[in-house]
């Protein structure tokens, strides 16, 4: 637990944190703001109808989770990475194993806090995403009576759970690059091509690349249509049942973590 404090106080004052948060809120709020501004103008045959979807309620609740683990997911990769890395290239990992923390525990509470602050994260982006839609709903002339259906606002906290869930497995694949890389830099930029990678390689390998971390993470939200990004809920190739993506998810998450603890344990980080 205290490694665990720690590691919230510490990361609450990387700029990193608050930068990766304010880039994925501000690119939500542009996007859904642009279909608000400019669907109800789109003939239905070009996309106006289905991009309404994305704010009519209670369908948009679903769409903003999807929009944070598609696009999301990429930005927890970068900052899962940028704090991994961080410990190797400031030496703040040597400095905790010279005053005798143990290695794996010290990488473990410190993807905790990681985790922590993903969890809150993902919570603050969905409720400026909800006030987004609604002022985008407002400006296409949707309704907005679905945002108080009880069914759909019951069904949050295990939406915003498998969410959660998702991002931090993400986190976790970024965390456990730049552990293995040794750098802030090049774990950035092997997690980035990782990302983008598994998105090329659905073309070719589509039933294989749907147990790949980022579609698993894309899946594990059902969503009617198209999905954002990156291991969006809607892709080209076939998805895993959200049940099942779950699994699959928690299993990248558990091995990411062990990977990362055993080449911290094994690493010569001494001098």
């Amino acid at each position: 637990m205290r490694l665990f404090l720690a590691g919230i106080r510490k990361l609450l004052r990387r700029p990193a944190s608050l930068i990766t948060l304010g880039l994925l809120i501000g690119l939500l709020a542009l996007i859904f703001l642009a279909v608000g501004a400019t669907a109800r103008q789109t003939p239905a045959e070009e996309g106006g109808a289905a991009a309404l979807l994305l704010v009519t309620f209670p369908g948009a609740y679903t769409l903003i989770i999807s929009f944070i683990l598609g696009l999301g997911g990429l930005f927890a990769v970068i900052y899962g990475a940028a704090i991994a890395g961080s410990e190797w290239t400031w030496g703040t990992l040597k400095t905790a194993v010279a005053r005798g923390e143990s290695r794996s525990r010290y990488q473990l509470a410190l993807f905790a806090a990681v985790a922590t602050l993903i969890g809150i994260g993902l919570v603050i982006a969905f409720v400026v995403g909800v006030g987004v839609a609604l002022v985008a709903a407002t400006l296409a002339a949707v309704p907005t009576a679905g945002v108080s259906d009880a069914e759909a606002i019951g069904r949050l906290p295990e939406l915003l759970g498998r969410g959660w869930l998702a991002v931090a497995e993400e986190g976790a694949i970024g965390f456990a690059i730049a552990t293995l890389a040794r750098s802030q830099l090049a774990g950035i930029g092997a997690g980035i091509a990782f990302y983008f990678g598994e998105q090329f390689a659905s073309i070719f390998l589509p039933e294989i690349i749907k147990y790949m971390p980022f579609n698993a993470a894309g899946a594990v939200v059902a969503v009617e249509g198209e999905g954002f990004g990156g291991g969006g809920g809607g892709s080209v190739i076939t998805q895993l049942e959200p049940n099942q993506a779950l699994l699959v998810v928690i299993a990248w998450l558990i091995g990411s973590l062990v990977v990362a603890a055993l080449f911290t344990e094994r690493a010569e980080i001494s001098g």
